[in-house]
């Protein structure tokens, strides 16, 4: 029995592990008793030295020392505060302007403005309760289905996940020891494209069902000129010269991908808010508007969140700051933007700043409990068990892939993002790497993949925060007065199913087109190796003078 428990003591740790997980005990806690319980029948067992647990330190401190996850925090903290600083609501009621009167508008804003708070907040309960708030009793004030309501305000939160500046995509960086900037350059188009993804939904269901997602009544839709004009026209001149001038500014670069991106919309939105604000001055001071109202108050209401775009993401992809040197401008930029807002106080301060405090404490706990795990499991060789596990898998890389996937779907049924990046990931990086898969493409895939664990029916994170702010009882509509139906958690779950599907689609996407990620890898050279030829010149050196031969007097001479 005893040579049986020691030859297969790793697959029976990562039994009793599940099993835990599976009973519902917390993912900290439950890492860490496997580790020790196991880590002491080891060392009864003579398997371990006495000693074996006296790394255990060295390793704790090596998770409070680590200058990646210190990213963590400033991001949360810079979510929070823009969250509680009105930003989305500006965004939403902006945006739902620009595109309400449009069949599915409403919801073709919504994933607009889900894109954009995940590419500055990065925290997925900030974008689904901003969202929830603000945008659903609109969209349920004008008839929207409450499936495809909820669903479309659910999944365009998650997109904080994998569009940079993402929490995983950072815990995914650390766990595969790779660079945090290289895997949000990566994961940057497969962000936009899942994006997209979710508006050609809303287009089709539009299209198929229009009772689903009806365009606002026309005297819903504010900013109009006097004479009733809506000013697109004008929107769409500004948006245009932005480009070309973003273009102009970075036509010799040799920058590219999501560099290119980012670089460009830093010179658009600078053009575009200089022109807003001579067209403010010009007519405060003489009446004379050259950009309709609706030009001026998009351009007013996007500048702030894409320039925080530009000072996190921008300054990482051109390597002027680290990522935790760029969480931390955004944090300082958000406190400003809250502070011009005038919405910033010392209580929201203090909320924030508990609320980053307890999720980093989270996060600590449980990478704490993952190398207590992880210290035991790599001493009784369970890192070779599942490599050898997984790269006998038939189908070579895409085989690998196939079941990795399927794997990490099943259990974000089961599992949030974080206790899957931190047991899962740092088994399946060593044998990706082994089957000679580039781990921020493999990252990236699984960072869209654990997406999922925010949407799974029933125990999605993202639609419980929905269901935290959807009304459960009928209720009096503050506009129209009438009396409105509550939405239902069955609702809730159907809407959410057709982006689950979207999502995996997403990862089907990934796998077959690399290139969306593999740009990060910049620009290959042209040049081949084998026609690069090296002449060394011949150098004559002068013959060396050794002087008159010397007399060993230690000798006889004759």
């Amino acid at each position: 029995m005893t040579a049986f428990i020691i030859a297969n003591m790793a697959p029976i740790m990562f039994v009793s592990l599940v099993v835990m997980l599976l009973l519902g005990y917390p993912a900290a806690f439950s890492l860490g008793a496997v580790g020790l319980f196991y880590a002491v029948i080891g060392v009864e067992l003579g398997q371990f030295h006495p000693d074996f647990l006296q790394a255990l330190p060295e390793r704790v401190y090596g998770v409070m020392n680590n200058d990646t996850l210190l990213a963590i925090p400033f991001f949360t903290f810079m979510g929070l505060v823009l969250e509680r600083s009105g930003m989305a609501e500006d965004l939403l009621d902006t945006i739902g302007q620009l595109f309400g009167t449009i069949r599915g508008g409403l919801a073709y804003a919504v994933i607009f403005v889900g894109a954009l708070l995940a590419a500055t907040t990065g925290v997925v309960a900030a974008s689904v309760i901003s969202m929830g708030l603000i945008s659903l009793p609109i969209m349920l004030r004008y008839g929207y289905d409450r499936r495809v309501a909820a669903g479309v305000i659910a999944a365009s939160g998650t997109l904080a996940q994998i569009i940079p500046p993402s929490l995983v995509l950072i815990v995914m960086a650390d766990q595969l020891g790779k660079s945090v900037g290289d895997m949000y350059e990566g994961a940057f188009i497969p962000g936009l494209v899942l994006a997209g993804l979710y508006a050609g939904y809303a287009f089709l269901v539009s299209m198929f069902f229009p009772k689903a997602t009806p365009g606002l009544p026309k005297e819903a839709i504010g900013f109009r000129e006097d004479n009733g004009d809506r000013g697109l026209v004008s929107l769409g001149v500004l948006f245009l010269a932005s480009c070309a001038f973003g273009w102009l500014m970075m036509r010799n670069s040799t920058v590219h991908g999501a560099d290119y991106v980012v670089l460009s919309m830093f010179y658009g939105i600078i053009f575009a808010f200089a022109v807003a604000v001579l067209n403010w001055v010009v007519d405060k001071l003489t009446g004379f508007r050259f950009l309709s109202k609706m030009a001026q108050q998009t351009t007013f209401v996007m500048v702030p969140p894409l320039f925080l775009i530009f000072l996190v993401l921008g300054t990482i992809f051109i390597g002027l700051a680290t990522p935790t040197e760029g969480g931390a401008m955004g944090a300082a930029g958000a406190l400003l933007l809250g502070a011009a807002k005038r919405r910033l106080s010392w209580d929201l301060i203090r909320q924030a700043t508990e609320s980053t405090a307890k999720l980093s404490a989270f996060v600590i706990f449980i990478l704490v409990g993952a190398r207590i795990f992880s210290l035991t499991f790599y001493g009784v060789n369970g890192h070779v068990w599942v490599e050898h596990l997984l790269t006998s898998l038939p189908g070579g890389q895409i085989g690998f892939l196939i079941f990795v996937n399927a794997l990490v779907f099943v259990l974000a049924f089961f599992l949030d993002f974080f206790e899957l990046a931190f047991i899962v990931i740092p088994l399946l990086g060593p044998a990706a790497e082994h089957l000679g898969i580039d781990l921020i493409w493999f990252g990236v895939i699984l960072g869209v993949n654990m997406q999922t664990s925010f949407m799974h029916p029933p125990f999605g994170f993202a639609l419980f925060y929905l269901r935290s702010v959807a009304p459960k009882e009928r209720y009096t509509d503050r506009v129209t007065g009438k009396r409105m139906e509550p939405v239902t958690t069955g609702q809730i779950y159907w809407g959410a199913v057709p982006f689950v599907v979207i999502q995996v689609i997403m990862v089907g996407l990934v796998i077959a087109f690399p290139a969306m990620v593999m740009h990060y890898k910049g620009v290959q050279s042209n040049i081949d190796p084998s026609t690069i030829k090296i002449d060394v010149p011949q150098i004559e050196l002068p013959p060396l003078d050794l002087g008159p031969p010397q007399l060993d007097l230690g000798q006889p001479q004759k």
